[in-house]
């Protein structure tokens, strides 16, 4: 039979920071419903040969074969266009009209960082309306995004009764997703490294950036999270140490000094705010998240994973000391200048601290951030000290190094 091929462009929409696993979730079936017609299906009697990633994944008990899938170009670099090509075959009947999904995932971390769902042949074939015996050939391709990191593709079947299940566990997630095809990244970019210097005297907490020990540390700029680029409004930052405290400074540049949360532990995140994330031993698991807004209301959180239940992970109470300087005033439509931050935080109070107090030559993971809203609660730009490369603050393998001096 002669096919048509569906080449279908995706733009890969990367997930924020809000992140958790976009797609359809894996539930209960209720039930078949309608088989559609397989008039309209276009079909091949063989996959190809030269598959770069063969398969043989199996689902409704071996009603359904992945036979693998094609990647061109082998390496993509960032903005190429990549197109993939799937193969798959019904073996036996199926109740029911099932979607295609596809998530995008982080090799190394397993975290899912975008999504490329689409229709097989522009809806006209569902999984259920494919003659049995036959091939079906997929094509469709998005824009190599930015990232630092090979990309694995995940893919299943999915209804309004949830997903198909997957009879071949050794290539499944557990969570009804085949493994599919890797596609490399480039080679990753160095992680940047801060040199913290101990403070002879501490700080005084005012928000004022007068003291001594700020004009004995580096000033360091950040940059666009997502890709290292440029920054609409200059930030900087710099950070001090004795055996109590770590001190952390922030310096933001800004025409609008606004907040209308009040409360600790308000969503301030939500808002404009300066953060510090630190994770003291370097484990990629547990770690602290410490914020300050121009209103100077706090934010802190402890998590055991990355993205524990985040509940659970404000609990924990930092005992943070913050105080705030603005140039400018809050919350009118007058231009302003700036405003500076000063963090103060118990060293002992942190998670999984290696030594206390910390050593000449210790290093821990950490990354700085900033989000600015360029206009209220819309166009925000997101900062940091190590570009992330996804849109996600919580990118562990994306933190920078800390260095005691």
């Amino acid at each position: 039979m002669r096919l048509l091929r569906l080449s279908v462009v995706v733009l890969l929409a990367f997930v924020g920071c809000r992140d958790e696993q976009a797609g359809p979730k894996n539930r209960a079936p209720k039930g078949p419903g309608p088989t559609p017609s397989t008039s309209q299906v276009r079909t091949l009697d063989a996959a190809p040969p030269n598959l770069t990633h063969p398969s043989g994944a199996t689902w409704g008990n071996g009603a359904v074969t992945y036979l693998g899938s094609m990647v061109e170009p082998a390496k993509p670099k960032p903005g190429d266009q990549v197109t993939l090509r799937h193969y798959f075959r019904q073996n036996a009947p199926v109740q029911g009209s099932w979607r295609f999904f596809l998530h995008v995932m982080d090799d190394a971390t397993r975290q899912q960082v975008g999504n490329l769902d689409h229709e097989f042949q522009n809806g006209a074939a569902p999984l259920g309306s494919w003659p049995v015996g036959k091939v079906i050939e997929d094509v469709h391709g998005f824009n190599m995004p930015q990232v630092q990191s090979s990309l694995r593709l995940w893919l299943g079947f999915w209804n309004d009764s949830g997903r198909l299940q997957v009879d071949t566990a050794p290539l499944s997630d557990g969570d009804a997703r085949v493994m599919g095809p890797k596609i490399e990244g480039p080679a990753p970019q160095p992680l940047p490294e801060y040199v913290a210097v101990r403070a002879a005297k501490a700080p005084v907490i005012d928000g004022k950036l007068d003291d001594a020990a700020w004009a004995g540390a580096t000033e360091q700029p950040l940059t666009r999270s997502f890709d290292g680029g440029p920054v609409s409004r200059k930030t900087t930052f710099r950070i001090v140490y004795d055996d109590q405290f770590l001190y952390v400074a922030f310096h933001s540049e800004d025409k609008d000094l606004w907040g209308t949360l009040r409360k600790k532990d308000d969503p301030i995140y939500n808002e404009d705010v300066v953060e510090v994330f630190l994770d003291a031993d370097g484990d990629g698991r547990t770690y602290n998240e410490l914020q300050v807004s121009p209103h100077n209301v706090n934010f802190d959180a402890s998590f055991v994973a990355r993205r524990s239940d985040l509940a659970e992970a404000m609990k924990w109470e930092s005992g943070m000391k913050t105080a705030v300087f603005l140039k400018g005033t809050l919350d009118d439509d007058a231009e302003d200048e700036f405003w500076d931050a000063e963090m103060q935080i118990p060293l002992a109070n942190l998670n999984s601290v290696p030594r206390l107090p910390p050593q000449k030559g210790d290093k821990w993971r950490f990354n700085a951030y900033r989000l600015e809203h360029l206009a209220r609660r819309t166009n925000v730009e997101g900062q940091s000290f190590s570009p992330l490369f996804i849109g996600d603050f919580h990118a562990l393998p994306r933190f920078g190094w800390l260095i005691f001096n």
